[in-house]
């Protein structure tokens, strides 16, 4: 019965946190699929079709050196189809490095497959464009590999006064009474869940709310261990009702998203570059304070365990579990999926969001330069949260993400030093598979020992 209640539970949170990833993403997996083989795309009248199925032929989409991919085609028409197939590789920043076309003749009713090795790539990603184009049928898949991506390190320091800057930013917090706040919603409680409004004071005095879900028990002395959940770009949380018996779960609307955007309410373009040419007043400071305060919330609950707090999210939720982790040692487990942020002096030209909206706001703000801004941004950098995690960490890639690149996340997750494991989806995007989440719950489990 327990398996199940876990199934249920970490299908729900991971439906929360990736159902509503950043607007801009939606586009991102028009070619992509959950499964660990390609993709096939198909194209033709009725029952006659061409079909194409692009395999990176390593199961994380890394190699040592030379790169291997194959290439299938069906041909279901009753008529040969003549033309080329051709690819073309780039650096993450769009530089060609390797080309290929060939011409093919396909049989009628016939399959044919071909095989590609590239050799003498420097370590890093590149971007594999496959494009066929024969009499009545052409298209272009679209796939990501890497060559010895365990060498992948950011040619950008940490700032020298990186400690002391969010020591700072912890010593103001903690100046400010958190007043906490927790109301029992009975209208979402379920038969096995009690639903709480919590709210709580944060930086700046900031009032931030989130829900806490605790279980039904007969044992009025139980303490829970604590899933924190953390919200992606402009994600609204709401309270996740799942009948795991022996964990509460908490989901935190930071400032400006959700439940807690009575203060800062920008735009939902705007809210990654609210304040962003101050690195003392930039939004994300306050919203990864208010992440540090939920932890002081779960260690002034005594029916919490204090020693059993998993942080976890995805996208923007996977750069605030990193940031808080790598803040706040009080964390026992972090789970980080697909975390923007990630090394963002190399976002730079390769990526459009959020480098162009920082950009455009960056342009109406006379006086400021976008250099100023990346050495703000320095501070808030994921790689630079990382290195100073000690607690055990899994991290979810996916290497056609648009938004964070391979590179940049093997980048932090390279700069990690602590016991950490890397789950890498070749064929998906800003997302990670069932298999991410079922892993993650079967992690947290037998470390907190719940059986």
């Amino acid at each position: 019965m327990v398996k199940n209640f876990k199934k249920l539970l970490l299908i729900t949170f991971g439906l929360l946190l990736f159902a509503a990833v950043p607007a801009m993403a939606q586009h991102a997996t028009e070619e992509t699929t959950e499964k660990d083989s390609a993709a096939t795309e198909k194209k033709g009248n009725g029952e006659e079709e061409v079909s194409t199925e692009l395999t990176i032929n390593s199961k994380d989409g890394a190699f040592n050196s030379a790169a291997s991919f194959s290439f299938e085609v069906k041909n279901t028409y009753n008529s040969s189809q003549e033309g080329t197939i051709s690819y073309i590789i780039t650096t993450d920043k769009g530089q060609t490095v390797k080309t290929l076309s060939k011409p093919v003749n396909l049989g009628k009713k016939s399959t044919s497959k071909f095989d590609f090795d590239v050799s003498g790539l420097k370590t890093g990603f590149y971007k594999l464009n496959m494009m066929i184009n024969v009499s009545d049928y052409d298209d272009t898949t679209r796939r990501a590999f890497g060559i010895r991506p365990d060498e992948i390190k950011s040619q950008y320091a940490r700032p020298a006064d990186f400690d002391q800057f969010w020591q700072t930013a912890k010593d103001e917090l903690a100046k400010v009474k958190p007043n906490y706040k927790i109301t029992e919603v009975p209208s979402m409680n379920t038969d096995n869940r009690k639903v709480y409004e919590i709210e709580m004071k944060s930086l700046d005095n900031l009032t931030i709310r989130g829900y806490m879900t605790v279980p039904i028990s007969k044992n009025k002395g139980k303490k829970f261990s604590v899933l924190l959940g953390l919200p992606g770009y402009q994600v609204k949380l709401y309270p996740i009702v799942g009948l795991d018996p022996d964990l509460v779960i908490i989901t935190l609307n930071t400032r400006g998203q959700g439940t807690s955007r009575d203060v800062i309410h920008t735009e939902r373009d705007a809210f990654i570059s609210y304040r962003i040419e101050d690195k003392n007043k930039y939004v994300m400071r306050g919203v990864i304070m208010d992440c540090v305060r939920a932890v002081d919330f779960i260690y002034a609950q005594p029916n919490l365990r204090h020693d059993q707090i998993l942080a976890t999210g995805g996208s923007m939720g996977g750069y605030l579990s990193i940031a808080l982790a790598g803040l706040d040692h009080r964390i026992t487990l972090c789970s980080a999926q697909n975390p923007i942020m990630s090394d963002i002096r190399n976002l730079v030209g390769s990526v459009e969001w959020p480098i162009n909206d920082i950009k455009k706001y960056v342009l109406g703000k006379p006086g400021v330069t976008f250099d100023q801004v990346l050495n703000n941004l320095d501070y808030y950098d994921t790689k630079n949260f990382a290195t100073t995690i000690n607690c055990p960490t899994i991290l979810g890639l996916g290497l056609l993400d648009p938004y964070v690149p391979p590179n940049n996340g093997y980048a932090v997750y390279n700069s990690m030093h602590t016991d950490k494991h890397l789950m890498v989806f070749k064929n998906l995007a800003h997302e990670v598979s069932q298999v991410y989440k079922d892993y993650e719950g079967r992690w947290m489990r037998d470390t907190f020992g719940l059986f």
